[in-house]
């Protein structure tokens, strides 16, 4: 089933960066059913993010910049206004990496340097908690990813954490019923692979089957996603 003319409910991305776009993230929403477009605002090329009356779901991106670099970027705090906005009209939303960091502090958390960079392929744990989420839960205790980040965030008052780790303690959280924040990447097709590749630090090599095994998790986890923000989304149009 596609969408019908009069619908205007679509997906959002935001993106921070040339190179952290949706990867996988894009083709799961796009192949969703029933079919809606997904829309990307470029926040750091200054273009203004939408109202949330026709947003069936939102994904926020990873970047190079951190949460507090407000000087430089100054989009960081109205991006988390609109975050806190978002999550208060109860659209659908996983934050990725600096999209994590930032719903962390939009909901009241701390952001700070962690221990050291972690980077390259890897793995999180899923938490107790988090084999009850309807993303996480059904990977049991292990999720394959990768790691790029030398942030960590605190766990909002009021969230549960899903995914921990052994280097960083908080590698995932949920706020409520909607709301996510996951600080690895599991959007890693092999087109975003090869953006990321010559950035990578030396001595870090990503090999194709440990790619694959975190670009099918992904999948699955962002279908989820889409199914349960096109439920929603159902039954408030209905």
């Amino acid at each position: 089933m596609s969408s019908t003319p009069s619908d205007r409910r679509r997906w959002l991305v935001v993106q921070h960066a040339d190179e952290e776009g949706p990867g996988l993230i894009g083709e799961v929403l796009v192949r969703a059913e029933p079919a809606l477009p997904v829309h990307t605002v470029r926040v750091d090329l200054a273009e203004i993010l939408p109202g949330f009356e026709d947003l069936v779901g939102v994904v926020v991106m990873g970047g190079d910049m951190g949460v507090h670099d407000e000087v430089e970027f100054p989009w960081l705090p109205r991006e988390r206004d609109w975050l806190a906005g978002a999550v208060g009209a109860g659209i659908p939303l996983v934050g990725v990496c600096l999209g994590a960091q930032q719903l962390a502090l939009a909901l009241g958390a701390e952001v700070t340097t962690g221990p050291a960079p972690e980077i390259g392929l890897g793995e999180v744990t899923v938490t107790p908690e988090g084999g009850a989420d309807p993303l996480l839960g059904p990977e049991r205790d292990r999720l394959p990813c990768l790691h790029w980040h030398g942030d960590t965030f605190a766990v909002p008052a009021g969230a549960v954490r899903i995914a921990t780790g052994d280097r960083y303690q908080n590698q995932g959280f949920r706020f409520g019923d909607t709301a996510w924040g996951l600080q690895f990447h599991i959007e890693v097709d092999r087109e975003l692979l090869d953006d990321w590749v010559p950035d990578l630090p030396e001595g870090v090599v990503v090999d194709e089957a440990g790619r694959a095994e975190v670009e099918a998790a992904g999948r699955r986890v962002f279908s989820r996603f889409a199914a349960l923000a096109l439920a929603r989304s159902s039954t408030w149009a209905g």
